[in-house]
Formats: structure tokens, sequence, C-alpha cells
């Protein structure tokens, strides 16, 4: 080919959409026999000049970047550099044929059409005629009716009734998707209590103890379990067993709809299976990585995988390479993976393109509170939000930021979330998405002990303050610095007004601070307390974003919490000098002690307590604080 695929051919061609390949025009379960390239050219025609089509010519050519870079790698090879990655490639595929297991027995079980199927189930009017759930924006789910038409999920549904003017829409609704999936995993639970859920509408069960205690093959119980899942949802399901998962997920799509393929525990059945086996239909491979293979190493089944192994290892890295040789052998996963903490929980939603920036935070809302959900009902929390953005342009981005403590309220999320919003305004999106990390169990008492701050000391020394829950519950409030407190706040200024130092919302203790009308910075920070902080090394933020003392993240629009955060850094040097004062008068105090007294003793000069200088110590200013109270 001259353009790669995706990329209309340069000058244009008599048909240009031959060329033009998407999502849309990958063929799913029920599409054999629809005319691909009508599809292509009604998906081509109607993308055109769009802002789609402009992402998808910018992608693909990064994409035609990369194989030039591959060929070029590829061309440069000597038969020297050829017989070395053949000797790697051989001794690799000699320790993964050793670690083939052929002792158990996996089932891939995918519900079909689920949600379409859902909504006929509840709806029976809607059976037999093409129907579609979701909008004119976005297709979730195409029915096998409307699949014959080359209307298939991801697809816009403007496209979706162009291929298919008949087509009928149905708004998704996931709450009744979620109820029929868990009637579902009920039934798996029988023959499995460890099986895996990669989705609602999917899973992989180990049915090796099940086939050996019951004296029965692997086919016979995909025939029950399909059997035990209509009975009691009213749904078909389509199944395929064979000796690994990876297998057993294609198996799986053979028989589509509503039946289950087989492949033996047997060696020479299972690489006879990959040997002609589309790359494409291994999960993993995707459009990108089909067309580096296929367009600089002529691969396009399994078995050419095993033919080019030593440019595999030459030009991919070694877990790409380990992973297209297991590929090659029909080597796949055999053993139920550990129970795991999740380390991340995320939602997105896609809708028509707006810039109405209330209509985006509104969502945004709905994006935290959904997000809180599925934490709280997990029992987590984490400390870094993502927030993801897809523009009107089909851009991405990504913001994240790490809080100092471990979340999960929508009120919490909600906060940062706008901040991070705020920061990209103005633009159109036409996705929003929230994920949460570094999660913690909030039953592990260690992720959430964290260290008081001054404004959550106020209060809770005050019994009689307000009782709101500070949004900095989690070493988040307003850190100051030693003298700050000494010299620029009054007791009573402080305490009389509990509420502040929310950190986002609301007076912080800065603007107490600038009511002061202390303009100059050295009023604020002792040349103590500047030596102190010069000890530990100037507090930098890298790439913008990064603190250079502790790895905290905060991009540039959190002017507030980026002060909060140096202020901390300060008053913790602060601390730690106090610390190292305090340990070196008693050390001098107890060596005086221990000197013999062989004489009436001169009365000694007592060494100056930190306490007596400039320099009172937060905890004796906390003391101070309660006393005036």
């Amino acid at each position: 080919m001259s353009a790669a695929a995706g990329t209309p051919p340069e000058g244009g061609g008599d048909r240009p959409w031959q060329s033009y390949h998407t999502a849309y025009t990958n063929a799913k379960a029920g599409m054999e026999g629809v005319d691909k390239e009508k599809v292509q050219k009604v998906i081509y025609e109607m993308s055109k000049g769009s802002k789609y089509f402009e992402n998808e010519q910018r992608k693909e050519a990064i994409t035609k970047q990369k194989i030039e870079h591959l060929r070029a790698q590829c061309a440069a090879l000597t038969d020297n550099d050829i017989s070395h990655f053949q000797k790697v490639a051989g001794k690799k595929m000699l320790e993964l044929e050793a670690s083939r297991d052929l002792s158990k027995i996996w089932l891939h079980t995918d519900m079909d059409a689920f949600y379409a199927a859902v909504e006929t189930l509840e709806d029976p009017s809607l059976k037999g005629k093409p129907l579609a759930v979701g909008s004119m924006s976005m297709i979730a789910t195409a029915s096998y009716e409307a699949r014959k038409f080359g209307v298939r999920a991801a697809m816009p549904g403007f496209i979706g009734c162009k291929l298919c003017p008949g087509l009928v829409f149905v708004r998704p609704n996931f709450e009744r998707y979620t109820h029929y999936s868990e009637l579902t995993r009920k039934v798996f639970q029988r023959y499995d209590p460890n099986f895996i859920a990669t989705s609602l509408d999917e899973a992989y069960l180990n049915i090796t103890n099940v086939c050996i205690e019951r004296g029965i093959t692997g086919e016979e119980v995909a025939t029950e379990l399909r059997t035990a899942i209509h009975q009691e949802t009213g749904l078909t399901c389509s199944a395929g067993v064979a000796p690994n998962r990876m297998i057993a997920k294609v198996c799986s799509d053979i028989n589509k709809p509503n039946g289950q393929f087989i492949l033996p525990n047997d060696r020479e059945a299972v690489l006879t299976f990959v040997s002609t086996l589309p790359i494409r239909k291994i999960g993993g491979i995707g459009k990108v990585t089909e067309q580096m293979l296929r367009q600089v190493l002529g691969i396009s089944t399994c078995q050419e995988m095993l033919q080019k192994a030593a440019f595999l290892c030459a030009l991919f890295s070694e877990g790409s390479a380990d992973f297209f040789l297991s590929v090659g052998l029909g080597l796949g996963g055999t053993e139920t993976p550990e129970q795991r903490q999740r380390k991340s929980i995320s939602c997105e939603r896609t809708f028509t393109a707006t810039n109405d920036s209330s209509l985006l935070f509104e969502k945004l809302a709905n994006l935290a509170e959904n997000l809180a959900d599925d934490l709280q009902k997990e029992g987590l929390r984490g400390k870094t939000l993502t927030l993801k953005l897809k523009t009107a342009d089909f851009e991405v981005r990504t913001r994240a930021v790490t809080t100092r403590g471990f979340i999960n309220s929508k009120e919490y999320i909600l906060i940062y979330a706008t901040k991070l919003l705020k920061a990209e305004m103005p633009l159109s999106l036409r996705l929003m998405g929230l994920r949460m990390s570094q999660l913690h169990d909030e039953k592990d008492d260690s992720s959430t002990s964290t260290q008081k701050t001054l404004d959550i000391f106020f209060r809770s020394s005050n019994s009689a303050s307000t009782g709101q829950q500070d949004f900095f519950v989690h070493d988040e409030s307003t850190f100051i610095p030693e003298q700050r407190n000494l010299v620029n706040y009054s007791n009573e200024g402080v305490l009389s007004n509990p509420v502040i130092g929310d950190g986002l919302g609301g007076a912080s203790l800065d603007d107490v601070m600038n009511t002061e009308k202390l303009d100059d910075l050295s009023e604020l920070t002792s040349p103590e307390a500047t030596a102190s902080s010069s000890k530990r090394g100037q507090q930098l933020w890298i790439d913008g974003y990064i603190c250079s003392i502790c790895g905290f993240e905060l991009p540039p629009g959190f002017e507030e919490e980026r002060q909060e955060h140096s202020d901390f850094h300060l008053a913790e040097s602060l601390q730690q000098e106090e610390t190292v004062d305090s340990k070196r008068t008693i050390s001098n105090e107890s060596r005086l002690a221990e000197r013999p007294c062989y004489s009436t003793p001169t009365p000694k000069k007592k060494l100056k307590s930190s306490k007596e200088g400039k320099h009172i110590p937060i905890d004796a200013f906390f003391t101070k604080c309660n006393k005036n109270l």
C-alpha cells in the first residue's frame, strides 16, 4: 500500500475510502455478510471534513511515522544482527513452550448484544427490529438485526442512520443492565466462585474443578451454563472453552450469537487453531499494532509471528516480543489471578460537543458523584485525581492533582476537579472523565492517620466551634510558619474565625495576614526561619507541578495550595530545627550532670532554651493559645 491504512492516499484516487479504516469498519460478530466497501464509503463521506476526520488524519500521520521508523530500523539490521536475534528468539520460544499448561479448562462467556437484548426483553415490541442503544452522538450496542447493515458499537448514531434508515434508538439504562449482570454472575458463581468479570457482560471461569468433580467435559459445562443463564434471565450468551484465557475469548466469538466453540486441551490442536488466526482477533492487538506488524514485517496471522520471531525481538521491547511469541504459540493465562487491591477507579461520559461552561460543570458534578459512589461502595479513598478531557477537535488531555490526604466524597472530589477544569477553560468538550488512583482501604487506619494542621488544631481545641468538617481534613489545611503566628496574628483574630483556612474556598489564613497590611515578605519570615529553610534546600516546582522536596504534585492553577504547601515545608523545617536544639540542650545538660564534683560547684550558666528566644516551638504556641481561651 502506498499509504498507511486509515489515511487516504496522496492525490486522493478514485476510491479514497478503500484505505480509510476506523474502529467503525472493523467487523464484529454478526457483520460477516456486510458490504464492507459500502460501509467504508458511507463512513468516509460522512466523516470527511469533520473534526473527527481531521483527528483521524493526525493519528494516522503519527502511526505512519512509527511505521517508517520501524522500516528504517529493520533495513539497518545486518546479517549478524538477524543471526543474533534468531538465537534470542529461539531461546525465548523454548522457555515459553516449557511453560505451556494444558491441565486447565477455561470458559469465556459473552452475552449477546447485551444492552440491546435487555431492552428487547423489557419491550418485546422491539424484537426483530434494527436496534441501537445510545444516541445520535454515540451507539453503545447494536442488535444483530442492525449489524447486518454495518451498524456497530462505538459508531456515531447519525452514521448508523445513514447505513440503516430504519434504525430504532433506545436510551441506555445502566441500572437495568447492572441488574441483569448480577443475575448472570450468580450463575457463574456455581461453576467458579472466583470467576473474573471483565465487564457487565463478559467473564472468565476456571471450570477445571467442576469438570473433574462431576466427571463432565468442558463442552457439557458450557451448554449447561448457557441454558441456566437463559432460564434465569431470558437472555442468551455465547461461550468458548480452551486451555487458557486468551484462546477461550477468541473461541467465544466464533459461533455468536447463542453458540459455543470448544478447543481440546491438546498442543497440536492449539497450534493448528492459531496458525491461521488473524492477529486482530487477539486481545491486546489493536488497529495501530496490526498496521505496524503487517506493513513492516508482513505479519497478518499468529503463525507468521513465529516465522518473523527474530525481527520481533530486534524491533520491539522484550515485553512486547514475549507477548507476540506467546500469541504465536497459543499461550495465555492459566492461573486465576490473585485478588489485588484496585489501582484506580474511574468513570467517563461522552456527550454532544459543547462550550457551555455551566453545562460542563454540571456534567463534572455528576461525574464526581458517580466516582464518589463507586469509591464508597468499594470502601476506598484515593489521593491522585485525574481529569480526562476530549475536546471538540478530538484532542485528549489529562490533568492530575495529588492531595496530601485520602478523599472519597463528592464534595472533596468536585473541588479539586473544578480547579482542574477551570484551568483549561474556555474550551469545547465532547467527553469528560474522572479517575482516582493511589487507593487505600478505609479499614486501613494507617492510611488516614495524619498530622493535625493549625486550623484543625484550633477547631479541635475549641469544643464550642462549629463542628463543620474541614475540606482538608487529611493534612490539607493551610500551614503557616511559626514566625507568622507569633508576629502577624493575634490569638483572638485567629480563634474568632473557626471556618478560615479551608484551603480552596472561603478566607485563608493568608487572607487574615493581608488584613494586617504587611506587604514586605521579610516581615513574615525571620532570618532564623530563612536559614532553616535553606538548610533543607530551596523548594521548587519541577516541570511546573512537582515539588522538588517531596514529589507532591500541584498544577500551576493551584496558587493558594502551592503557597500552603511551601509554608508546610517551612514550618516542618522549623519544627525539625527546634527538635535538634532541644536534643542538643538535653545532651549538654546530661554531660554536665555526669561530671564528678571535687569542690563546691559554681553556679552553671543556664543554657538558654529555644523557648526563651525568638523561636517558640509550635507545640508551645498551641499551649499558649489554649491558655488564652
